[in-house]
């Protein structure tokens, strides 16, 4: 289904606070922090002429972040930044004096760091982040995880050195759990996820998702003219939308926000009018995007800058893995976890369809861009359904 942004915000300004949070001089800010990471480097923008030429498209590009800060998902960017930020600003705050990134590793920061624990809920890629990020500055963490979240992805984070919790329900479950004690026991929550009174945080781990952005558009010969995105609580759907909002304007990308039909919080929401709950139901492949309840900052931002919202089956994201698995006339194979490959997913669904591509403008000069969100983040799982381990299907490329 898709359903185009009716809501009477659709295409104002953001809020100032959003407009400041995800504008050009913060996105600069994070690329510069983020060559004080001795892991960074830039992630690949791939070409996928076969799907272009399938679909009568002038180009289809796809950012891999599978490759990101060796976390296999974009979330490296989000949690971890959040964590470096909240550090800094503590250190500035006992210090009496502004302390920068260069300044991170020294004894005297890092002492402040250990005094601070940091808490999240995760469905598995954003709790590695903030685990990653607490081990990198010395901070301890905690990290809250549901019931659906494999042993694989738990393994991944405790492999960081976070106390593990589990929590008995789903995601947002998990979400109040995690709010709950860290409020008792005086942590620092740092989730993706906002609600009333909790903003500033979320913000930061938006912010953090920028340089994905900024590396892209350097990247790409031309700007797209379209953008399919996909979206659990709507953090990196929001972050997409409104950054290109800012940086192009009235000549921005036309923006799809896509839910698993079976999680379809931000579907939903557009089709009421405001932000909405859904009932839990059958749990859907796409694991990362399981989520039943949008964030209040990123709805705010979507409202106003997504274009449209759409819902793909599970059968759809588990052909866009596929696809993105088996190299075809010039395109590479790419590793992409269940929920990595859903706006490739999306883009085959409307350009397949006539009614559909003409309702967003898709035509033979668009130029797409897409995110492959994480690779295999569970090698067990993501063998099952490929029929192939990772390393067999990166091999691909050299064949």
């Amino acid at each position: 289904m898709l359903l185009l942004n009716q809501l009477p915000e659709h295409r104002t300004s953001l809020d100032p606070v959003d407009a400041d949070t995800l504008g050009i001089p913060l996105a600069r800010e994070v690329e510069r922090f983020l060559k004080y990471r001795e892991d960074h480097q830039e992630t690949p923008l791939h070409s996928l002429p076969s799907v272009a030429t399938e679909f009568n498209l002038g180009a289809v590009y796809i950012k891999d972040e599978g490759l990101r800060l060796g976390l296999g998902s974009f979330k490296a960017l989000g949690g971890s930044y959040a964590v470096i930020r909240l550090v800094l600003e503590e250190a500035t705050k006992q210090f009496g004096r502004h302390v920068d990134v260069v300044e991170l590793q020294t004894l005297a920061v890092r002492a402040v760091a250990h005094g601070l624990t940091v808490c999240c809920a995760t469905d598995g890629n954003h709790g590695r982040s903030v685990a990653m990020g607490a081990q990198l500055v010395g901070a301890k963490c905690v990290i809250f995880v549901h019931s659906g979240v494999s042993e694989g992805r738990i393994a991944a984070i405790a492999h960081y050195g976070a106390e593990m919790i589990r929590v008995d329900g789903n995601y947002d479950d998990s979400v109040h759990e995690a709010a709950r004690v860290a409020e008792q026991q005086g942590w620092v929550t740092v989730s993706d996820t906002s609600w009333p009174g909790y903003e500033r945080i979320p913000g930061f781990v938006m912010q953090g998702y920028t340089a994905l952005l900024s590396e892209a558009l350097r990247q790409m010969p031309e700007p797209p003219t379209h953008v399919f995105i996909q979206a659990g609580v709507g953090g990196i759907a929001a972050t997409v939308a409104g950054h290109l909002s800012l940086v192009f304007g009235e000549q921005r990308p036309f923006v799809t926000v896509v839910d698993p039909s079976k999680a379809a919080c931000l579907f939903e929401s557009a089709r009421a009018g405001r932000a909405v709950k859904v009932d839990h139901g059958e749990p859907t492949v796409m694991a990362m995007l399981e989520c039943y309840e949008p964030s209040l900052v990123a709805w705010r931002i979507l409202s106003r800058a997504a274009d449209a919202f759409m819902t793909v089956e599970d059968e759809d994201a588990i052909e866009a893995m596929k696809r993105l698995a088996s190299p075809r006339r010039g395109d590479p194979a790419i590793i992409s976890g269940e929920s990595g490959g859903v706006g490739l997913a999306a883009l085959l669904n409307v350009a397949a369809n006539k009614e559909l591509r003409e309702r967003i403008g898709l035509g033979a000069e668009s130029r797409i861009f897409l995110i492959n969100t994480e690779g295999a983040t569970d090698a067990e799982l993501y063998e099952k359904i490929i029929g192939a381990t990772p390393d067999e299907v990166s091999s691909r490329n050299e064949a």
